[in-house]
């Protein structure tokens, strides 16, 4: 008799120190909704700083993404001037690289704006709520700087905002279907 599957099927088949890092991140962020703007705007630049890598060496180096961006002030990071850019840049504990550096700090900038104008970037995305897959990467498109399809797919999945972060025989399925009012409602196809 097979044993029954608890797990989606990429963490059933992890092990070791990378299957630490992924259950950790699994069981307890994927999927599950963020209220902070701060985490939010966290999470959006973990994605984006993945670009081109693998979610591990993110899931790595989250700490010193959390140290280097000031445990992601909003308002810290949108002041950053030139300075902050070259300690970043100098930064082994996180990814260096100047358009993804750039774009956290000009990311942080609209943030401020989204929140003036609509109280919240929380706010903001659940204005905009449901959206297809295709009408949130547009409009993260024309927002956001170095964003595309894949990284506004990973975000929105993994804040809950659209549908794909878990498979249904997972058992962190069934946690997230009841603390998430996002995926009661269903996004347009």
């Amino acid at each position: 008799m097979e044993k029954p599957k608890t797990y989606c099927q990429a963490i059933a088949f992890m092990a070791g120190e990378t299957a630490m890092l992924h259950q950790e991140y699994h069981d307890l962020h994927y999927g599950f909704d963020i209220e902070s703007d701060e985490e939010l705007f966290c999470r959006l630049v973990l994605e984006i700083n993945q670009a081109g890598l693998s979610w591990t060496t993110i899931l790595k180096k989250q700490h010193s993404f959390r140290k280097a961006y000031h445990g992601f002030n909003i308002k810290k990071v949108a002041s950053y001037q030139e300075k902050d850019r070259l300690r970043l840049m100098n930064d082994e504990g996180i990814i260096r690289n100047r358009l993804k550096i750039n774009a956290a700090i000009e990311n942080a900038k609209t943030i401020l704006a989204i929140q003036k104008e609509h109280g919240s970037f929380k706010k903001w995305i659940q204005h905009h709520h449901p959206l297809s897959k295709d009408e949130w990467t547009k409009l993260f498109k024309k927002t956001f700087k170095f964003v595309g399809g894949e990284i506004v797919n990973e975000f929105l999945m993994s804040i809950g905002y659209l549908p794909g972060a878990h498979e249904e025989n997972c058992k962190v399925y069934k946690k997230i279907i009841k603390q998430q009012p996002a995926w009661n409602i269903k996004s347009k196809k």
